[in-house]
């Protein structure tokens, strides 16, 4: 069994930076997960871009993968919350009083 280690990242900005900037993945460029970082905000961007469309397909397209990046935010919100969130090192950023 592997040993957790305490990451440095403030537990409070990354939940803070999850719950307000979160589908365009904020709090992964935080937490140094790049590219997840870069996948959230395409996943937003491309998604916005594609609601911009009067064509009902590439609505719906658009509607989807705004709808699957707010489920992922709020999954890794969750997880920052509880304490079992990894930043880009594979260390945990733990809320205050947690024990590892």
């Amino acid at each position: 069994m592997t040993e957790s280690v305490k990451s440095d990242k403030n537990y409070a900005t990354a939940v803070i930076l999850s719950g307000i900037f979160g589908i365009f993945g904020v709090h992964h460029f935080y937490c140094g997960r790049v590219l997840h970082g870069f996948f959230d905000l395409t996943l937003a961007i491309v998604g916005i871009t594609l609601l911009q469309f009067e064509d009902v397909t590439l609505t719906l397209i658009g509607a989807g993968l705004i709808f699957i990046d707010v489920i992922h935010t709020v999954v890794v919100t969750f997880m920052l919350l509880v304490g079992s969130y990894r930043d880009g090192q594979g260390k945990l950023i733990t809320y205050p009083g947690q024990k590892l």
